[in-house]
């Protein structure tokens, strides 16, 4: 399935990505998608930086027969690797389960702001309900970029 999400901010790209790579930001998009844990890391490399957030997600809000998929909670491990300030791959692993999720994040110009475009692709590998499986999956995805937005906006006007 191919997702794409776009996310608006008033600020330049350098500032959206100097945001993206600070793991206090990242610690606090966290919190506010109510993960059980999460531990994050950020080596900065060059004009880039390599993130990755080992996280415990919620599956109490889920339906019946993706809760049988997921369990009573679920493992993420969201890597990100940025060469500049203008873009970096996405991958997302769910250890022991069938499923992929990866594409790319760039950060455009928009104006006096920023669009981040995140495109993905998300597969699901279960017979008969692998599609029902990935639409959720994609909702799930969207809400918590959506979550990390809701922080990025008061963050980059200053307020942490």
């Amino acid at each position: 399935m191919k997702f794409r999400h776009e996310l608006r901010y008033h600020a330049s790209p350098a500032d959206v990505f100097e945001m993206l790579a600070d793991p206090a930001f990242r610690e606090a998009a966290c919190a506010a998608q109510d993960v059980i844990s999460a531990e994050v890391q950020v080596v900065r490399e060059g004009n880039g930086f390599r993130l990755t957030i080992d996280q415990e997600q919620r599956t109490d809000d889920l339906p019946g027969f993706a809760r049988t998929f997921a369990g009573d909670s679920t493992r993420a491990i969201q890597r990100e690797e940025w060469a500049d300030s203008t873009g970096g791959t996405l991958r997302i692993d769910a250890p022991g389960k069938p499923s992929e999720v990866k594409g790319t994040i760039t950060l455009r110009p928009e104006g006096s702001g920023t669009v981040e475009i995140v495109e993905l692709e998300l597969r699901i590998k279960v017979p008969l309900i692998g599609g029902k499986l990935e639409k959720l999956l994609a909702e799930r995805v969207a809400a918590g970029m959506d979550a990390e937005h809701g922080v990025g906006v008061p963050w980059l006007a200053g307020s942490r």
